[in-house]
């Protein structure tokens, strides 16, 4: 039976092995899925051992995913553009790296919430590793404009110089938050950990345009506080990244198992379980 696993640090809290064995009941596919918690100075180690093991491949969390890029011999464009990798595969040729979680958030936005990309005004909170790994696939949507804003302007206009190498004449630019004011989109994604800290961005009132969908990174029980801010700045939608973790999960497991699990069930139970209901 060929073996994956997460593996990160801190682990027990993880998803992951639930939904990943919800894919492989759905899908008919013989696997077991584990959850491994990685040492902070053996994370190669521990992934050497569990492919040495039988492993066929692993997810990457927190706080490995830059060791995992770096670990990987060879990259997908995704993984490459983000500079981080979520999902490794290994095979006769060693060790691929990739990075699923920006065509995660698109499809959670595209197909669950039915939120086309195209022709609209986006605007990303954030320019770290979160925000760095949704660019690409946000930018390969066509929006009409993809914003960067952060608390330290510097670092959002050094992120979008190096996409803009990339991504060519892509409509992206890059402001702190204060700059925002006077602005609206109609899709805003929060990627800052402000919601770790029971916080919310510090946000200029007015950014939702009519039909404007926000939408949190993070994910949990009721509004984070980016969501009850947006909700009281007039958002039409709001949503948090429970889709998000599930599409990612899916695009690893088409990426190991050449099939694709239907998400919708899996979403729905486990949002069941996340309310309490």
């Amino acid at each position: 039976m060929d073996r994956y696993a997460v593996i990160g640090n801190p682990i027990s809290h993880s998803k992951s092995p639930a939904i990943h064995a919800a894919f492989a009941a759905q899908t008919g596919q013989s696997l077991t899925y584990e959850a491994l918690l990685g040492p902070l100075d053996a994370f190669a180690a521990t992934v050497a051992q569990f492919r040495a093991a039988g492993g066929r491949g692993m997810n990457v969390t927190v706080p490995f995913k830059l060791e995992a890029f770096a670990l990987a011999r060879r990259h997908s464009p995704r993984a490459q553009a983000a500079g981080a990798v979520n999902t490794l595969v290994f095979d006769a040729d060693g060790i691929f790296g990739d990075n699923t979680d920006g065509a995660g958030l698109v499809r959670d936005l595209t197909h669950n919430l039915d939120c086309p990309l195209a022709a609209r005004r986006i605007l990303l909170l954030g320019a770290g590793g979160a925000a760095r790994g949704v660019l690409l696939p946000l930018l390969a949507a066509r929006p009409a404009r993809l914003t960067l804003a952060n608390r330290t302007v510097a670092r959002a206009e050094a992120l979008v110089a190096d996409f803009a190498q990339r991504a060519g004449d892509a409509p992206l630019d890059a402001c702190g938050f204060a700059d925002l004011a006077g602005r609206q989109f109609d899709v805003v994604i929060n990627a800052t950990a402000a919601s770790l800290a029971d916080e919310a961005p510090p946000l200029p009132p007015g950014l939702y345009a009519p039909g404007a969908l926000a939408y949190d990174m993070m994910y949990g029980r009721g509004d984070t506080p980016f969501l009850a801010a947006a909700r009281a700045d007039g958002a039409a939608r709001l949503t948090d990244g429970l889709g998000m973790l599930v599409e990612q999960a899916a695009e690893s497991f088409l990426l190991w198992r050449g099939v694709r699990p239907d998400t919708t069930p899996v979403l729905a139970d486990l949002r069941r379980q996340i309310e309490g209901r």
